[in-house]
């Protein structure tokens, strides 16, 4: 299916989940060419959004099997909404017309990992960090950090409060999916095998 032919959530997520498959597979597809057999110099057509995790381990468009121009992808630790994230992803939905945004957290997250260390120890962190773990552990207080899968649970949890987050920061995007034109979903890739499973969906 050629991208600009993919106009709904629904299309556009099964292509990401038919590339994941592939990926876990350990297939490639031949729609990723070199980027010297390709022109994008003449525009963009992404079909999806991403926020994802800043870590060097998570690369949608590796992870999702799409071609470079397919996907717009933004990145922060612990893959959390800042204002200058919303409003790229404002520009993706409002001027690019992408109808689907993912969340995407990864396994062994080293943000989440800090956000549940004890209070000494978030405060002791350099610069920036400690105001950023803050926003994820807030999130996490209700789970049971004495679980074997307490950090898997943290990180699907972030991912989750991130959909929020998202929505009670744009008026543009909440609106489109309380109209159901556009859907916000989040979901965690298991680093061991390329996995990625959607943990919350929203409209």
């Amino acid at each position: 299916m050629d991208q600009k032919d993919i106009i709904t959530h629904e299309s556009a997520l099964e292509m990401l989940l038919e590339g994941n498959e592939r990926y876990q597979s350990g297939g490639t597809c031949s729609s990723n060419p070199c980027p010297s057999t390709i022109s994008l110099d003449s525009g963009q057509s992404p079909f999806a959004a991403f926020i994802r995790c800043a870590d060097s381990r998570v690369a949608p468009e590796i992870v999702f099997d799409q071609p470079l121009g397919s996907l717009f992808v933004c990145g922060v630790a612990g893959n959390i909404p800042t204002a200058e994230i919303v409003a790229s992803l404002e520009y993706a939905i409002a001027a690019l017309g992408t109808k689907l945004i993912v969340i995407m957290g990864h396994s062994s997250c080293g943000a989440v990992t800090a956000a549940l260390a004890d209070e000494d120890a978030r405060r002791s962190l350099p610069g920036g960090l400690p105001a950023l773990v803050e926003r994820i552990h807030r999130c996490t207080t209700d789970l049971d950090m004495d679980s074997e899968t307490a950090l898997d649970d943290a990180i699907a949890k972030n991912a989750c409060s991130a959909i929020d987050q998202l929505l009670d920061m744009s008026k543009v995007i909440s609106g489109l999916v309380e109209t159901r034109e556009v859907q916000v979903i989040a979901g965690v890739e298991n680093l061991k095998n390329g996995r990625f499973d959607i943990v919350r969906r929203a409209f």
